[in-house]
């Protein structure tokens, strides 16, 4: 049996890092990082047989927690019939119609295999609907390593972004602008610079990847209100928030906030593939139909509506529709963020947390953030301590600060208790 140090070294001689996606490499919290060799329920095994109780679900979509019998059952029926075809099945069909039942806004999707994809296809069909180049992002809001959506703020207002990445050109970057996330100034001042030019502003209304960050109703109210003034797109990405923090996802929450709230376009991930690689993106017809082959806007995928892949995501959002499933789900994960609250209060450590249906975050800090700046002004050595006090323990935390949690269905009262538990430890450690 190989250890995971072992493995780690193996790997570094064929992969880059030694990994295929860096937050795996743990650079972020030190260490060796653990090599999965199964999973079962709400629990991960590594190389050398340790268990653990899994908050990072393959980075959400594991709502059910991992080889859900049903789930497992609709997989393995499916691969029976045929791991790809190339052509249309009628499963994609009903899993198009499947989304579009659970999310109001959309009146067509289409299928992918990444929420990169996904977040890319839909900028790409913005300009193409509008006629206009440039874009909006925020900082500390990720929507996949596409070359446009790598880039940090500019200098000014005035001025667009620069790449974050080797390999990204700055004029592939010179029409994306990066603003402050909850910062309803410069929203409005990028509008009044911009309005007339900007295609879309793509937001994760729930901020997964600067660890837990919602959007304020006023900024969210403001937002919406100076994209129709405009005519530019609003873009939900919901590749992480999408039937996770509700069953209609975080732009439900924001609908029963805002009156007649909707985004324009949406793109969802990872629960509606259950785990396996499918993503989509979606919005009224009108703009959908700009997609080829009726409209000027390609795009294309070999894999696109895989048959493995939608029978996974059809049985896993057949499973979340069940009554009282997200009531249940959003109550076991409050009672991991009350549980760890009061353990971080009884340690006396500053500790600010949130959590919506099964995804929450923390932070090391007095309150919490509302922007990427004041994530960044938490405190990052005490949470690498922590995460690897918890990873001692038998809890797997995503093994970055920027990074959210996640819960599902398969984490028992036990296991929260016993999550909670270790952290009283590690917080005391």
């Amino acid at each position: 049996m190989s250890t995971n140090a072992q493995l780690f070294e193996r790997a570094q001689r064929v992969i880059p890092g030694g990994v295929n996606s860096p937050v795996r490499a743990f650079r972020a919290v030190g260490g060796t990082p653990r090599f999965i060799s199964r999973a079962l329920g709400p629990y991960i095994f590594d190389a050398e047989g340790k268990r653990y109780i899994d908050y990072i679900g393959s980075w959400g979509p594991m709502i059910l927690g991992h080889g859900h019998p049903e789930v497992l059952e609709a997989v393995q029926k499916a691969a029976l019939e045929g791991f790809s075809f190339g052509a249309p099945t009628e499963r994609e069909v009903e899993l198009a119609e499947e989304i579009l039942k659970l999310v109001p806004s959309l009146e067509q999707v289409r299928l992918v295999s990444s929420g990169t994809e996904a977040a890319m296809s839909a900028i790409r069909l913005a300009r193409g609907a509008t006629g206009r180049h440039k874009i909006i992002k925020f900082e500390g809001c990720y929507h996949g390593h596409a070359d446009a959506l790598l880039v940090k703020a500019g200098s000014g207002l005035a001025t667009f972004g620069n790449p974050t990445s080797a390999g990204v050109p700055p004029e592939v970057v010179q029409h994306t602008l990066v603003l402050e996330y909850n910062n309803v100034a410069e929203l409005e001042e990028a509008f009044k610079l911009h309005g007339a030019d900007l295609a879309c502003v793509m937001i994760e209304p729930i901020a997964g990847n600067m660890n837990f960050v919602r959007a304020s109703i006023p900024f969210m109210t403001r937002l919406r209100e100076l994209c129709t003034q405009h005519g530019a797109l609003l873009v939900f990405d919901e590749v992480m928030t999408g039937f996770r923090v509700a069953l209609g996802g975080a732009q439900s929450l924001y609908a029963k906030a805002i009156a007649g709230f909707a985004p324009d376009m949406s793109v969802f991930g990872k629960v509606i593939g259950g785990g396996m690689p499918l993503a989509a993106f979606g919005g009224k017809r009108a703009v959908m139909e700009k997609l080829a082959p009726l409209g000027p806007v390609y795009q294309a995928g070999t894999l696109s509506g895989n048959p493995v892949a939608t029978a996974c995501g059809l049985a896993t959002l057949k499973q979340i529709q069940k009554p009282g499933f997200f009531d249940a789900l959003a109550e076991r994960t409050r009672t991991l963020v009350q549980g760890l609250d009061a353990a971080a209060q009884s340690a006396g450590v500053p500790f600010a947390s949130d959590c919506e249906g099964g995804m929450f975050g923390f932070f090391f800090g007095a309150s919490l953030p509302q922007n990427y700046p004041a994530v960044m002004a938490t405190d990052k050595e005490r949470f690498n301590r922590f995460f690897h006090a918890m990873l001692d323990r038998g809890v797997y935390l995503a093994p970055a600060l920027y990074e959210a949690g996640f819960v599902s269905s398969a984490h028992s009262a036990a296991d929260i208790a016993a999550t909670v538990n270790a952290a009283r430890e590690a917080l005391k450690a």
